[in-house]
C-alpha cells in the first residue's frame, strides 16, 4: 500500500471510527496515542506501532499489522491490526454495551422526529452518556 499512512485515515479504514472526521477529532483532542505521545491527525504510522485509542471512556490498544488507506469490509479490516486491549477493559466495555440499550420507541403514526425533536433527543442522550460513562475526568 505504501510506507506510511496517516493515523486518522488508518483508524477510519479499519472501522474503529464511523467517519474520518470522528477519527480526526479524536486525534486532535489527544485521544489517540503511541506510547505516551499524543498524535496529530496527520501523524504517520508504520507497521508494528502500538496505538492506544480512547473512545467513549474506554481505552483500546492495537498493534498495526498492515497499513491500508481505503475503507474495507470488517473481515478484511481485522487482518490489519491485532487487538491488545486488556481483558478487564474489554469486560468493562462489553458489560456496558451489551444488553443495556433498549430499542428506541416512537408512537405509531407519530412520523419521523422534527429537527427540533431530534436535537432534544440527542441532547438528552449526551447528558445521560456523560453522566454515567465519562471517564475522561478521572485522568
Amino acid at each position: 500500500m505504501g510506507d506510511k499512512v496517516r493515523i486518522d485515515k488508518w483508524l477510519w479504514s479499519i472501522r474503529i471510527f464511523k467517519s474520518r472526521t470522528m477519527a480526526t477529532d479524536a486525534a486532535k483532542s489527544g485521544k489517540v496515542r503511541i506510547g505516551e505521545k499524543a498524535l496529530k491527525p496527520s501523524a504517520l504510522i508504520d507497521v508494528e506501532d502500538h496505538i492506544t485509542v480512547r473512545k467513549n471512556g474506554f481505552e483500546f490498544q492495537f498493534k498495526v499489522d498492515k497499513l491500508i488507506s481505503k475503507r474495507v469490509s470488517a473481515t478484511l479490516a481485522q487482518e490489519c491490526y491485532t487487538d491488545l486491549t486488556p481483558e478487564e477493559e474489554l469486560n468493562k466495555y462489553q458489560s456496558w454495551f451489551i444488553g443495556k440499550a433498549r430499542a428506541e420507541f416512537r408512537e405509531k403514526g407519530a412520523g419521523r422526529p422534527t429537527k427540533r425533536e431530534r436535537r432534544t433527543i440527542d441532547g438528552f442522550k449526551e447528558e445521560q452518556e456523560f453522566e454515567y460513562y465519562d471517564f475522561d475526568d478521572a485522568e
